[in-house]
């Protein structure tokens, strides 16, 4: 299909500090990114005609974010959650909505600030039992209090299965820490060996302290305009030429595939198909990696390789600087930040601009994004362009 104006490009990318950030609100975040992106894309806040706003477990950016930008006449604003895949979700929603002529110029923003002085990662995610009615008071009142342990049930099903192991998820945790190196935005870049990830202490078996993702303060937001519009702005445009979302809808009972195929093996080849590329064509890979395991079946269910054969692919020494798929290429979630679908939405930009730097990869026309939500409850996939 030939190029269109009104195509949907990436034209402005904002990140505010990230990690342990103490003092600024979300909303205060929110609005810095969107500021920041605006100026990254050469903008004025007032070319802004859409905004599409979401937090985390702080639910601390509204519909007010509006006001406090003082946004006028907007054509298009809403509050967006499907948790880890909402940053793909407004992506996509503001990507129809330039190609409708709805809006001109989307900013999309994520912000949380779930880090406090003195209080643990897991105190901030709600780690804790709390007492609860029906099925999820069981589950409490089994020992299953939080992301942890349901990721870990996942996980443990998949080595069950299939014979995957725990030196597995840890090749996966080095290869993304070798990126983290190289990324000066990164929270975590001293390099870790096999024997490091294997004395980190237990968090919810198999599941060790590197197997699981950071808890990062900040705010990270993009500007979605056309692509007539981009043409003289002062960012090389980012193209979205193909998405798709899936929303398993795990039951818990008995014959789920919990654990064994995600949403992923819908919306990837979805969103590929829609690009009008296949796997042989991506360059770089930015997924969503709140845990090891996550990485590992996302990479399964996209088709980088067979089902039941991740464990063997990323042992391989094929994820890391050097190996022949570059994923997660600024550390990603374990390493990097965590700013939930904006994290590996903002490497992917990053990567497809050439703006990557010492981490930067020679093949970067076509990147493939995933944004993971709930315990593998919701997908969202992009494809994205450097170059149309």
């Amino acid at each position: 299909m030939s190029p269109s104006p009104r195509d949907p490009v990436i034209a402005g990318l904002g990140i505010t500090e990230l990690g342990k950030v103490y003092g600024p609100t979300a909303a205060d975040f929110a609005a810095q990114a969107v500021r920041r992106a605006a100026a990254d894309a050469g903008l004025a806040l007032a070319d802004i005609d859409g905004l599409l706003v979401s937090s985390g477990t702080t639910n601390g950016v509204r519909l007010d974010l509006q006001r406090d930008l003082e946004l006028t006449d907007l054509r298009l604003l809403s509050e967006m959650q499907s948790y880890g895949s909402t940053a793909g979700a407004m992506v996509q929603l503001a990507s129809m909505a330039v190609q409708a002529g709805m809006a001109d110029v989307v900013a999309c923003v994520w912000a949380d600030n779930p880090l406090r002085p003195g209080r643990s990662a897991g105190a901030a995610y709600g780690a804790g039992a709390r007492p609860q009615a029906g099925w999820p008071g069981l589950l409490t009142a089994s020992g299953v209090v939080g992301a942890n342990h349901l990721y870990a049930l996942a996980a443990r099903r998949h080595m069950e299965t299939y014979g995957t192991t725990s030196e597995q998820f840890g090749a996966i945790a080095i290869a993304q820490r070798a990126w983290a190196a190289m990324n000066p935005l990164a929270q975590l870049r001293e390099p870790i060996t096999l024997d490091d990830y294997l004395a980190s202490r237990w968090i919810a078996e198999p599941f060790r302290l590197l197997d699981c993702c950071l808890v990062s303060n900040g705010g990270i937001a993009v500007i979605v305009t056309s692509a007539d519009r981009a043409a003289d702005l002062a960012q090389p445009p980012v193209h979205v030429l193909g998405w798709a979302q899936s929303h398993p809808g795990h039951s818990g009972r008995r014959d789920d595939d919990f654990g064994l195929v995600t949403g992923a093996a819908q919306a990837g080849p979805a969103a590929l198909s829609m690009a009008g590329v296949g796997l042989a064509d991506i360059g770089v890979v930015e997924l969503y990696d709140c845990y090891t395991f996550t990485v590992l079946v996302t990479l399964e269910d996209y088709g980088f390789c067979p089902k039941g054969e991740g464990g063997r692919f990323v042992e391989s020494g094929i994820l890391g600087p050097g190996g022949d798929l570059a994923l997660n290429t600024g550390g990603g979630e374990l390493s990097a930040y965590y700013m939930w679908g904006m994290t590996p939405l903002s490497e992917a930009v990053i990567q497809a601009r050439g703006q990557g730097g010492q981490r930067q990869v020679a093949e970067h026309e076509l990147v493939l994004v995933s944004g993971n939500g709930g315990i593998l409850d919701h997908h969202s996939t992009l494809v994205l362009g450097g170059r149309r």
